[in-house]
């Protein structure tokens, strides 16, 4: 009897995949069919991918506003300190003056090259292989030129004149995940665009990727730790306890300059500081226990 459970619980569970699977997939290519037909290339390109993004930053992003002002899951928060609702507005207001006026011109004038490279937005769509082998080549070497584009922005006259800006709050919530002067906007942005601008990936390759590296920096810089953060989960991924770590101290001593995977401070020593502090935390958690 219970074998007979067990398999009809594992064909019902492949049904259930095999129906959401084709679900979803009709309706991805329900919706690229309209948006090809109805819109340009160019206008899908650009346009759409900065409604995109903006939709996806800001409705991931303004959640940890409402949570830090309402005190939610406060236990949770990494540092006790609360920005004012004056500084939260600022971010708002310059942000959006930011991507208006940086962020959507930029994407305008890499549109050209993302085309010659092979760019497109028509049907088929590519296997779900070739999505995910690409989006990871992505993360893997954008995380090695962010790294060393954000080490060099730590040296003194740059980080004084230019990614000082970034580091106004020291405690970040969501949306400062993007608060950047736009010289650092440009010099960073160009660790995210390098790897589609090179392979010339499907439309729908460049959104999920913008939409991954979207949720992945504002979870770094939401100020919250929490039981189902992914860095408890997936080995090497920062998360905003690594990148917390780094606004709170000194430009010259943070360390943890990685962006989603921290293989690189682990490969140059620049995170010794915070794992330090790491072994100091669970050692006190410890001998607490052994006191009670």
């Amino acid at each position: 009897m219970r074998v007979h459970f067990s398999l009809y619980t594992e064909i019902w569970s492949n049904v259930v995949v095999l129906v959401v699977d084709c679900w979803c997939l009709k309706l991805v290519m329900s919706c690229l069919e309209y948006l090809i037909t109805n819109f340009s290339d160019f206008q899908l390109a650009c346009l759409g991918s900065f409604f995109l993004h903006e939709s996806v930053f800001f409705l991931s992003g303004l959640p940890f506003i409402l949570l830090e002002r309402a005190g939610w899951l406060s236990k949770y928060k990494i540092q006790t300190k609360n920005n004012t609702p004056a500084a939260q507005e600022k971010c708002i207001t310059r942000l959006l003056l930011y991507h208006f006026c940086v962020n959507l011109p930029l994407m305008m004038a890499s549109y050209p090259v993302f085309r010659l490279m092979g760019m497109r937005s028509t049907l088929p769509l590519p296997s779900w292989k070739v999505i995910s082998t690409q989006v990871l080549f992505y993360f893997i070497l954008e995380d090695f030129v962010f790294y060393w584009g954000h080490r060099i922005l730590h040296t003194k006259w740059l980080y004084k004149h230019v990614h000082s800006v970034h580091h106004e709050y020291a405690t970040p919530f969501g949306l400062t995940s993007e608060y950047a002067h736009p010289a650092e906007i440009l010099f960073l942005g160009f660790a995210t665009i390098v790897g589609p601008a090179v392979t010339g990936p499907h439309l729908i390759t460049l959104w999920l990727w913008m939409v991954l590296r979207v949720l992945e920096t504002v979870e770094a810089h939401c100020g919250y730790h929490f039981p189902w953060s992914l860095s408890n989960f997936l080995p090497l991924y920062g998360g905003a306890d690594f990148h917390d770590y780094h606004h709170r101290l000194l430009y010259t001593k943070s360390g943890n300059y990685s962006s989603t995977f921290v293989y690189m401070d682990w490969l140059f020593g620049t995170d010794k500081g915070y794992r330090r502090l790491k072994v100091l935390k669970s050692d006190a958690c410890e001998a607490e226990r052994k006191e009670i």
